[in-house]
């Protein structure tokens, strides 16, 4: 990994600036005190690390199929095929086909490096060291005509030392049948399939292949023994057929991998990440993992029932989930994906049940799937500005409501605190929480949900959701009366709203091993906080959940807040609280927890759910990978450092500062659409470096309330001017005219 690791650092457009250790100030008045930030800039003890991926899990896997490709294969963090998951069900590891590659000999393998030809081309290229000489692995997925879907290995063998080394490549293939391994020789090539429960090729290469021994290991493969040289490597080509093709079809194609290769070169070099209007420019590390999260959310994504359905991963969670789909959707439409999203959006309501409720993957007791689906409805009618199936779903959305109140009415005799509070029945919490348990996590989604949808049908003039209005301040009027009962002080001297009630015998349990962690299953108040607009940023709830999420920091994000409760991390968690902070006004912390973030990908960037921090011994890894939610959440992230929607105030370059700023070269936006209609912003330097300017058009579209943006930007430029439009300095943001739709701002030095 150290060659990586320097690539990185040669290319990283970060500079160093400081992280405040301290944490949110709220003014009495409500919100954030302004310039709260450069307050606590005269406290600076941290660095910000730069984008190197210091955090990336040592187990990993990189998807290398096609855009909404059936098979999802993948290779693993030694440049091994893993081929055939069952996907929902399975585990981790239950691959129908592991195909490793290794050399004969004592020594053991060194990965020297992984890396991905581009953020848009998911060829990966895996370089294995001995002493004597160095394995490169090629990994990579074609679809050639009249071949049908072929996953492809090209192994390149070339000596480390000595002018020429003798050498006999090495497969370890592991089968999850009882099939016997079968190897013949055809036409000189070798071809090894399986008879009995799984029959069908597994892979045919170049040249003969010996089957060596079997074990509880795997079979043990080799091909023929080889001189390799600088100048002339010694090279094998192993094709796996994905669609039960007999060798006939993909042959012609092993006697010239070049040509294969080419060709998916030239497939991901015409793909593009962006639909319709859409377009994206920015600095070089953000434009590369935006770029690789869309190619992520489209290789795990797949037509079934004639709908795109955005997944999640590629093994075991292969599938629909309410919560996960919300997100990946607007990111989905961020990138101008809207018919797609459409669609997705479509997929999670075909999920509704009879008696009203949703409910995906997430199982029955996810009484916030319910709600979650009323958000994505109204979320995705703002985004395509087009409010048709909001009002055509109506009769649907009403019944999920009265599914909601008949939860809240069945709680209220069942004896739990849920009942008590007048909140819904207790149910799964997730995050860390297992069990059916009086828990707020469905309540506080589904005060999300509720309160966009009673909101969009008030401006729609829709008077059906009246009695849903009331149920919502109903609601939510239990729910705060039962926070301020259920506060707890947290030991470094803050009160915080724990996710589970006080009542609850897991926080009792004699080994405190075995108690919630008061961070436990925050995730659904961090959504509740942002973006469901739940809480006025003065609420006590939300300095508590901030200081909780600043309180247990680690590796630069929020450690143990999903199901590793010891010594673990749950990866994009880290995203979420990076918008609390964004929309907080906390923008240091935000990009601070982001680029925590992104050093817990790959250098394929990509995210594993759930992995220990360094050092513990303790966790193991948890979910799939890649995990979309987490390409989603990073792709939010980034459109939501220069445009962010807070209900309908328009907030532009929140955060933006030093680190983005450290190289000329412009941030863009074309047509990123907003409830406000799609919006144009170009951030670019000015002429000499003598400042930057801020270029905005907004389409067609209801004006936000307000717009602002800093006054302030980065640390050393100061508004200068507007033109094109009203404005006005209000301490530390300048306020423009909503009317206008078309002005350029100037801060200079």
């Amino acid at each position: 990994m150290d060659e990586i690791l320097k690539a990185s650092s040669r290319r990283q457009f970060l500079s160093r600036v400081g992280m405040t250790a301290a944490v949110a100030q709220v003014r009495p008045g409500g919100g954030v005190l302004e310039g709260s930030e450069h307050a606590q800039d005269k406290h600076l003890e941290d660095s910000l690390a730069p984008v190197d991926f210091r955090y990336a899990p040592v187990r990993r896997q990189t998807a290398i199929c096609f855009p909404d490709d059936a098979h999802k294969s993948l290779a693993g963090e030694n440049g091994e095929l893993r081929l055939g998951h069952p996907g929902l069900g399975g585990n981790l590891d239950q691959f129908a086909t592991i195909a490793e590659f290794s050399l004969a000999g004592m020594e053991p393998d060194v990965v020297r490096g992984q890396r991905l030809e581009a953020p848009g081309t998911p060829i990966l290229h895996t370089r294995i060291e001995r002493p004597a000489a160095s394995l490169e692995i090629t990994a990579f997925s074609s679809r050639e005509p009249g071949e049908g879907r072929v996953d492809n290995v090209l192994l390149e063998v070339r000596p480390r030392k000595a002018p020429e080394v003798a050498v006999v490549p090495v497969i370890i293939l592991q089968e999850d049948t009882n099939s016997e391994v079968v190897v013949k020789e055809c036409s000189g090539r070798g071809v090894v399939s399986t008879e009995g429960k799984r029959p069908g090729i597994v892979f045919a290469s170049d040249s003969p292949v010996l089957l060596d021994r079997s074990s509880a290991a795997g079979h043990v493969l080799t091909l023929p023994h080889g001189i390799a040289s600088e100048e002339t490597p010694l090279r094998h080509f192993l094709r796996f057929p994905r669609e039960g093709q007999p060798v006939a079809a993909i042959e012609n194609g092993i006697q010239d991998p070049q040509r294969i290769l080419e060709s998916v070169r030239r497939f991901w070099k015409e793909w593009e990440p962006f639909g319709g209007d859409v377009r994206w420019h920015l600095p070089a590390r953000y434009q590369e993992f935006l770029t690789a999260c869309a190619r992520n959310i489209e290789q795990a994504r797949e037509v079934k029932d004639g709908r795109v359905t955005f997944q999640v991963g590629p093994t075991v969670y292969r599938g629909l989930w309410v919560v996960d789909g919300n997100f990946i959707l607007e990111a989905a439409r961020y990138l101008g994906y809207d018919r797609e999203a459409q669609q997705g959006l479509e997929t999670t309501w075909s999920r509704q049940e009879p008696g009203g409720g949703v409910f995906a993957a997430g199982g029955h007791e996810h009484w916030k799937d319910t709600g979650i689906a009323l958000f994505s409805l109204v979320r995705q009618a703002e985004l395509a500005q087009d409010y048709s199936y909001f009002r055509e779903m109506q009769p649907n959305a009403l019944r999920a409501i009265g599914f909601l109140e008949e939860l809240r009415r069945r709680a209220k005799n069942d004896g739990s605190a849920n009942g008590r509070y007048g909140l819904l029945a207790p149910g799964f919490a997730d995050g860390g929480l297992g069990g059916i348990r009086s828990e707020f996590t469905n309540t506080l989604w589904v005060l999300a949900g509720l309160k966009a949808t009673v909101e969009t049908a008030a401006r729609l003039n829709i008077p059906a959701f009246d009695d849903a209005r009331s149920f919502y301040g109903d609601l939510r009027t239990a729910f705060l009366r039962a926070a301020q009962e259920e506060m707890q002080d947290h030991p470094a001297g803050f009160k915080y709203l724990p996710m589970v009630a006080e009542e609850d015998p897991t926080w009792r349990e004699a080994d405190a091993w075995n108690r919630p962690r008061p961070q436990s299953a925050q995730w659904a108040l961090s959504h509740a906080i942002f973006p469901g607009l739940v809480f006025a940023p003065d609420d006590p709830i939300v300095a508590g959940h901030i200081r909780l999420m600043q309180a247990c920091t680690r590796e630069d994000i929020p450690a143990e807040t999903g199901w590793i409760t010891h010594g673990g991390l749950w990866n994009y968690n880290a995203a979420f609280v990076s918008e609390v902070y964004l929309w907080a006004g906390l923008r240091d912390w935000a990009r601070r927890t982001f680029h925590g973030f992104l050093n817990h990908a790959t250098p394929s960037y990509c995210w594993r759910e759930e992995q220990p921090l360094r050092g513990s011994l303790t966790a193991s890894y948890v979910g799939d990978m890649p995990h979309n939610w987490a390409s989603a959440e990073c792709i939010r992230y980034l459109r939501h450092m220069l445009v962010l929607e807070d209900a309908w105030n328009l907030r532009l370059l929140a955060g933006i500062g030093d680190p983005e700023l450290a190289v000329p070269e412009p941030l863009r936006l074309r047509s990123s659409p907003t409830r406000f209609g799609r919006i144009e912003v170009m951030v670019e330097p000015l002429d000499r470096n003598s400042g930057w300017r801020l270029k905005f058009r907004r389409g067609p579209g209801p004006a936000p309330a307000n717009l602002t943006m800093p006054a302030l930007l980065g640390s050393r430029l100061r508004f200068a001017n507007l033109t094109g439009a009203g404005s006005r300095v209000e301490g530390e943001r300048i306020v423009v005219d909503t009317q206008a739709r078309s002005w350029e701002a100037r801060w200079k030095t």
